[in-house]
């Protein structure tokens, strides 16, 4: 588990990390789709969050739900995630 450590200008991968403390800047921040990541008082300046693998083919899958009409189920899973039911 990374503590009060500071990336700067480089690519981090986030799968089943627990960041803490931690700050980012002009990091390219990769998740690919595995255990999800924590981060517990975690700074981000000007970063990057880019999806790869199974998480980027789920994105997929999501946008060809959305462009194929059916917007309401994307939207709602929106909802879920922001928490705004």
């Amino acid at each position: 588990m990374p503590s009060k450590a500071s990336y700067n200008h480089e690519s981090v991968a986030l799968d089943g990390e627990t960041f803490a403390q931690c700050e980012f800047r002009a990091c390219r921040l990769i998740y690919s789709g595995g255990e999800p990541p924590r981060f517990d008082d975690c700074r981000f300046e000007d970063c990057e969050w880019k999806l790869a693998g199974p998480a980027a083919l789920t994105l997929t899958h999501l946008r060809g739900m959305w462009n194929a009409g059916a917007k309401a189920p994307v939207q709602a899973m929106i909802k879920e995630i922001t928490g705004t039911r």
